[in-house]
Order: C-alpha cells, then structure tokens, then sequence
C-alpha cells in the first residue's frame, strides 16, 4: 500500500525573503514533497496559511507520516493544532520534523524538553556520519557525506536520550550534534533530522533526500495490538 506523506511548512520565508523564494520556488513544502512523490509516496502538503494550519482531523486521519519544517515562526502554530498532531502520533502517526522543526509545539510536547541548542550562521561545511549501520534510515547511504554550506548545529542538545542516535554531524568550526534520532511515543515513531537550513539548496541534495524517504519509510504505523484503557474486569475469571 503506497503511505500517505503530508508535508508541512509554515511557508513565512518563502513569502518574505526573494533568496528563498528562488532557491524554492515552490516552497520548501513543495521541494520535499517532489523528492518523497518520485520515490513513490503519495504527498501533499499544508501551511501555517492554511485554514487550521491544513491539519484538520480529516487530513490527520488520512496521514501515514507527517514532514514537519518550521524555523520562525513556530510560536504561531495554534495551540489545539499542535494537541492535534500530538495525539495523532500517540495513536500511531510518523512524524519527522526537519531542521528547525525540532522547535515545533509538537515536538517540544513530545519531547518534554526545551530543545535547546548552540548554533552559528555562516555557511560552514558539515559531515554527517552515519552512527547507526544496521537502522533502515541510513539505508543506500555511504558511511559520511558532506553537506557544502548549511548553519552550524552544536551540542548540547536539551532531548530526551534518543531510542537510537542514527546521525552524528561534524562542522568544521569543532562541534558535533546528534543530526539524526529516533524516539516512541506511544504507537508513533518520530525521526528529527537535524539538515534544512533555509539560505542553502540541501533539501534537492540526493543523500538528504535519502534521509527523509527512509525516515518516512520507517516512521509508517504498524498494525500493532488493540490497547485497552481505564477500568476493566479481571483477566483471570472463575465463573
């Protein structure tokens, strides 16, 4: 069964800086969606624009694994929205969100934790290394790439410790980060990945791209088992 991919962008830099809009003429939403689409997922995507940030119930409903990018304008994102897509990837959902993402209301309540990082703009090189050999979203990529220019990420990074650390990037002004960690909450699976800085062309670059089609791969629900909540009889019954 093709997996349902809805990639979500609060599309503000696209709209308010020229840079942007001709690195991505159609958004960074339509940039990721394209690459996900030729890998053969059905994508569509939603923005902060949209009514209900374009994730209603019916579009969660209908959603395998949720694609988050946001950078500044996260504190916009409506209260009940992030609720929404909390319980969403409680009741299974996959949710990656890319970049600045890791700032989100969703992820920050998901993680219970501020999020919090060191960071330098200036187009520094950086090598991600793949930490995690054996984990599906590391699947076709070489043991490192390098990513040209992109906005330094360093530790601390102020998560949860991660289920797994997939990625571990490298800058070359020395520091390190945790650019690729898994984590469960309840019957979700939730990818960060830490690339995508907005003044630099690495969403078209061909292992990013990898990245994130293994990750929603990963990340789809599960069948699972039926849980049952509150009050119940005893298992172990005599008559």
């Amino acid at each position: 069964m093709t997996l349902q991919v809805t990639v979500w962008n609060e599309n503000v830099h696209e709209r308010e800086e020229p840079s942007v809009a001709d690195r991505y003429p159609d958004g960074i939403h339509g940039a990721v969606a394209d690459a996900l689409s030729d890998r053969g997922f059905d994508t569509r995507t939603a923005t902060l624009q949209d009514p209900e940030h374009g994730l209603t119930d019916a579009v969660l409903s209908e959603t395998d694994v949720l694609v988050w990018w946001s950078h500044c304008a996260n504190d916009e994102v409506d209260d009940a929205v992030a609720e929404r897509v909390v319980d969403a990837v409680h009741e299974g959902m996959g949710f990656v969100p890319l970049h600045s993402g890791k700032n989100s209301k969703p992820f920050k309540r998901l993680m219970g934790t501020t999020c919090n990082i060191k960071y330098r703009h200036g187009g520094e090189t950086e090598r991600v290394w793949v930490a995690d050999h054996g984990h599906p979203i590391v699947d076709g990529l070489p043991e490192s790439f390098e990513i040209p220019e992109t906005e330094m990420y360093g530790e601390p990074y102020d998560i949860p410790e991660p289920d797994r650390t997939v990625l571990i990037s490298w800058f070359e002004g020395g520091e390190v980060f945790r650019s690729g960690v898994c984590y469960r909450r309840g019957r979700g699976r939730i990818f960060a990945f830490r690339p995508g800085h907005e003044e630099y062309p690495i969403l078209y670059q061909d292992e990013v791209q990898q990245v994130i089609a293994n990750a929603v791969e990963w990340a789809a629900p599960t069948e699972g088992s039926d849980a049952v909540w509150g009050e119940v009889e005893p298992a172990n019954r005599d008559d």
